[in-house]
């Protein structure tokens, strides 16, 4: 129960994260539609998402469970309300991820219908293949906390939305440079940061599910050794590439290094952890400026944090799972495994992935033939989010001077 309230907590975190990351006139808008499709998100996967997930089925979906109404699971000393809350912990921040590929451009009614396509067409049928006894499971996938489930799925349909939505208007110039939409608030995104890392230890240990013999705290453990490899990494190539320490690339790199241990956190040993947050470090710097370089606009960085990162952490179980650890699947290349595991975490990698993409892509061409486009106007989109679709700003006494200058002068 307590992992479950820290992984919901870290939807604060990204609440933080996207309006730090991203522009002013935009703020009260992301903190509220974060509020909103979680709360909408919470009521599908109660409906129909857990049964899809967990419920008796076949290999490639749940069907039975539907409006859980959360009695005592055989076998296990868990409550099944407690499994269920922390389930739909992770349904909720898997959409919470996939929504940043949306920022500052998206009509709300887009958020609100896609909460609920995803939480019922996207997310579940993935997280029934691996952790639902699926045919993923049966092949031996190993995730222990979502790399795949998770995270990649967030950002396969964070790509879609990117895709379909198009750049940010005056993001790129006529040449193919990109401008600098730098985020408003740097604190809130490093406050994010240390709540992330907080709330990912319930994240990961909480997947545990138990205390017994104090396994819980070596899976948290690794996840803090990946998070600091992934800071550190990111800072060294940001200094050595651009010259300067760049923060919020710092940042990246420590959520990043989240992202790839959560696969591996009870797989591997400590030092392979950092090796593995390390790598993620290094690689969300790349995948970032490769994003921005292909005109594909994502302000907070979740291709790259969630996605590659995702992928790299996912597949690092195929090299590093030790003898003792693995008890899913096989060792790893480095462990005498050979390349089995490397091989069905590939392809558990492709599917997931290519699924995740596909069907977002298709749900929301339609959505945008159906609900007269996705995006806001430009009109709306230059006076931001906040006023156009809220009517008032996050911040009003910084953004509407000419209000400010009339209470003075009364």
């Amino acid at each position: 129960m307590i992992s479950a309230v820290l992984v919901i907590l870290m939807i604060g975190g990204f609440i933080l994260l996207e309006t730090g990351s991203t522009r002013m006139k935009n703020a009260g808008h992301i903190a509220g539609k974060t509020i909103l499709t979680f709360s909408i998100g919470s009521i599908v996967f109660w409906a129909v998402g857990y049964g899809l997930i967990f419920g008796k089925g076949n290999p490639l979906i749940g069907l039975s469970d539907f409006f859980y109404s959360g009695y005592e699971m055989k076998g296990l000393s868990l409550s099944g309300a407690v499994f269920f809350l922390f389930q739909l912990a992770f349904a909720g921040i898997s959409l919470t991820i996939a929504f940043g590929g949306f920022a500052e451009r998206a009509k709300l009614s887009i958020y609100l219908v896609f909460s609920v396509l995803f939480s019922v067409l996207i997310y579940p049928p993935i997280a029934h293949w691996i952790w639902g006894g699926g045919w993923l499971a049966k092949l031996g996938q190993q995730d222990f906390a979502g790399s795949t489930v998770v995270h990649l799925t967030g950002a396969m349909a964070a790509l879609a939305a990117t895709i379909l939505l198009k750049p940010r208007i005056g993001k790129y110039n006529r040449d193919g440079s990109a401008n600098n939409f730098a985020g408003h608030n740097q604190v809130f995104t490093a406050l994010s940061v240390l709540l992330l890392w907080v709330g990912w230890f319930g994240f990961n240990a909480g997947s545990t599910l138990s205390v017994d013999k104090g396994f819980f705290g070596f899976v948290a453990m690794n996840t803090n050794l990946g998070a600091a490899g992934g800071t550190i990494a990111a800072m060294i190539v940001s200094w050595i590439v651009m010259g300067k320490a760049d923060v919020p690339m710092m940042l990246n790199g420590a959520l990043s290094g989240l992202v790839a241990i959560t696969a591996s956190c009870a797989f591997v040993e400590p030092w392979a952890a950092v090796v593995i947050g390390f790598i993620a470090g290094i690689l969300v710097f790349y995948s970032i400026r490769f994003f921005e370089k292909k005109k594909i606009d994502d302000p907070i960085a979740a291709l790259s944090v969630h996605g590659t990162a995702g992928v790299w952490g996912t597949l690092s179980t195929g090299f590093f799972a030790t003898k003792e650890l693995a008890t899913v699947g096989q060792p790893g290349l480095f462990y005498g495994g050979g390349f089995h595991q490397l091989g069905v975490q590939a392809l558990g990698i492709f599917t997931s992935g290519a699924y995740a993409f596909i069907v977002s892509f298709i749900l929301l061409y339609v959505l945008k033939l159906a609900m007269k486009g996705l995006r806001v106007s430009e009109e709306e989109e230059l006076i931001g989010l906040d006023m156009s679709e809220h009517g008032s700003y996050g911040y009003p006494e910084l953004l509407q001077p000419e209000e400010k200058l009339k209470a003075s002068n009364q």
